[in-house]
């Protein structure tokens, strides 16, 4: 009973507008005020265990190279490098959209921070050459949705301190999903784009200046590929591969690209800290609750129940996906991972799925949520950007967002989408 109540206090707080980790932080007083008054003392005791954690020492760093990589100067370079690449195809905004967020994805880890960095630049620029300002915020916010999928990426930090994956191999485990997203909403774009005649005409080639772009937009680049390799070949842990991060990022900014001031590294450090402490505090709260739900059995329950179902996998997966994207809709990515995660993988490796697909699969599909109302991060933040309604951008970005459940779905009922790269490199 006490359960069910606490369940309706978390749902009625998160309604009214309450940020979800002190949501959970007072529904779960609330249970132990009146079920258990005894082990009150719990509360800081498991926000001290929840985040106390090695691998939660690289969120902020990861956080503060992105920062630095996008005051240094890093924006610009990779929208150039991105309207080089896609030159065969009569790029145009659109299709650089989606390319620089594959590369800037690879280089923040944030799908919130792709958005407000590129598309503070590309949605205006998109709009003057005369790209309509829904269809460009709409596939801003749609391509944004890889910079937690193509890694590094934080909530796949935050995944793996929970299940106990190795940071490295799912790293790889989310690279394909986020690169065939990528590639399928280049195609949506160029579709759209030809329809509505988006397409502007190509500029003239310059080699020089071709070759300038490649070498600047390298120094980029490379970054991504560097956390990548050291962390997965086991050169380095994921928080000595951030720290190396930001040490690049700091000599790119301060003395290649000289744009990288002393206040920028201020304020970045600011903007870190603040974004790392408010995910801190989600992470405390939500241990807090997820015990309470460990000590009532509620996940032996759900696995019970799942399993005495007596349904064949193939319902008990689209299921999951059903609920992961549900859940997206009203919490946001870090309390869905810290809730569903505990409870889900035992039952999910019940039928055959693993640390790592199942990651991907909940990597993939909260990602969606960041682009759908209520809640949706992205939107909100393109709002910000371009005056439309959140509704508005999300029906824009909505032939965008069906790649990426094209992609959940296929990471679901394939397993070698997000497990045959580590399997090779490891």
């Amino acid at each position: 009973m006490m359960l069910s109540i606490m369940l309706i206090i978390l749902v009625v707080l998160i309604l009214l507008g309450v940020p979800i980790a002190f949501s959970l932080g007072a529904s779960s007083i609330i249970y132990f005020l009146v079920e258990r008054p005894t082990l009150i003392t719990m509360v800081p005791q498991r926000i001290w265990a929840g985040t106390n954690n090695f691998i939660i020492i690289a969120m902020p760093l990861f956080i503060l190279a992105g920062e630095l990589m996008n005051r240094g100067g890093l924006t610009k370079r990779i929208i150039d490098f991105s309207l080089l690449v896609v030159r065969p195809i009569r790029g145009g905004l659109g299709e650089v959209n989606v390319v620089a967020s594959m590369i800037f994805g690879g280089i923040s880890g944030s799908s919130v921070a792709d958005t407000s960095a590129l598309g503070s630049i590309l949605i205006p620029n998109m709009v003057k050459q005369g790209y309509g300002k829904g269809f460009s915020a709409g596939v801003t916010v749609a391509s944004s949705t890889m910079g937690m999928i193509i890694p590094p990426s934080v909530p796949m930090l935050i995944y793996a301190m929970i299940s106990g994956a190795s940071v490295g191999r799912l790293f790889l485990a989310g690279l394909v999903p986020g690169i065939l997203i990528g590639l399928s909403q280049l195609v949506v774009v160029y579709v759209l784009s030809k329809k509505h005649g988006y397409h502007p005409p190509v500029s003239k080639f310059v080699a020089r200046e071709a070759i300038a772009t490649i070498r600047n937009g390298m120094f980029a680049i490379l970054m991504p590929m560097i956390i990548i390799l050291t962390v997965s070949l086991g050169i380095a842990t994921a928080s000595e591969s951030a720290a190396v991060a930001v040490l690049y990022a700091a000599i790119l900014g301060l003395f290649v690209y000289k744009e990288l001031s002393l206040r920028d590294i201020v304020i970045a450090l600011k903007k870190t800290v603040m974004i790392s402490s408010s995910i801190m505090v989600i992470v405390g709260f939500t241990m807090v609750y997820t015990w309470i739900l460990a000590v009532e059995q509620i996940p032996v329950f759900i696995a019970d129940f799942i399993l005495g179902l007596q349904v064949h996998p193939f319902v008990i997966f689209i299921f999951l996906d059903i609920l992961i994207l549900f859940i997206g809709t009203f919490v946001d990515v870090t309390p869905s991972l810290l809730l569903l995660v505990p409870i889900l993988l035992p039952v999910m490796r019940q039928f055959g799925i693993d640390e790592l697909q199942f990651g991907a699969i909940m990597i993939v599909g909260t990602a969606i949520g960041l682009v759908t109302p209520p809640v949706g991060m992205c939107l909100n933040v393109a709002t910000k950007i371009c005056g439309l309604s959140i509704v508005q951008i999300f029906l824009h970005a909505l032939p965008f967002i069906i790649c990426n459940v094209i992609i959940l779905i296929l990471v679901t009922f394939i397993p070698a989408v997000s497990t045959w790269l580590p399997s090779i490199i490891q």
